[in-house]
């Protein structure tokens, strides 16, 4: 997944490795421990596929950082692991593709989005079910009161997705802004943002 996300970074522009890793931070930091040891072995490895290349930098009195930039058949291949992705429904891995939602097409998003809905709405009724368990246990009041803001959170987040699919709804069949219809909808409570940045031995969940 480290190659989707590098590459969705360099569709948008060009940048050299310790940008490349300071984005990784603020885009997907906040839900996920990025192995940056696995960074420059991956931009490597897009290389030798023809998906990155090294564009030559512009002349500085300094140290030269190695520029990388996506491919035509980086983009095609970008595109190609997204919307498997989205196919796949890989719900852990869902932070991750709803950073680049704006290049999915609706009806895609809108799909993407009924199945984290309806993946949650099966948590949110074993979390019930669970929490009406443990009100007739022996949970003390903190395990109980860390259990129901589990259920709230998770309502919130089923409640944020409805927002979002009434927003992509009404944009299918037009054509929506630049950075898609996600960004006219409110922002998300505790779901990630466009703005943040799920597992394998690159990036691993913390959620």
């Amino acid at each position: 997944m480290l190659e989707l996300a590098v590459l969705g970074l360099l569709k948008e522009r060009a940048m050299h490795g310790y940008e490349l890793r300071k984005q990784l931070t603020q885009r997907l930091g906040f839900f996920w421990t990025v192995s940056f040891g696995s960074l420059y072995p991956t931009l490597r490895k897009l290389e030798r596929r023809g998906w990155v290349e090294k564009a030559k930098p512009a002349p500085t009195t300094g140290r030269r950082k190695q520029v990388y930039r996506i491919t035509a058949a980086g983009e095609r291949e970008f595109m190609a692991l997204l919307e498997e992705g989205v196919a796949s429904g890989e719900e852990d891995k869902f932070p991750l593709r709803f950073v680049f939602f704006r290049y999915l097409r609706p009806e895609l998003r809108i799909r993407a989005l009924e199945r984290r809905k309806a993946y949650l709405q099966e948590r949110l009724e074993e979390g019930h079910r669970t929490l009406t368990k443990a009100r007739h246990g022996r949970a003390d009041t903190y395990t109980l009161s860390l259990m129901r803001h589990g259920v709230d959170v998770t309502q919130r987040d089923i409640e944020w997705l409805d927002e979002l699919i009434a927003a992509e709804r009404g944009w299918v069949g037009e054509q929506p802004p630049a950075d898609g219809p996600a960004a006219d909808a409110p922002p998300p409570r505790t779901a990630p943002t466009a703005e943040q940045a799920e597992p394998s031995d690159e990036i691993t969940t913390t959620s």
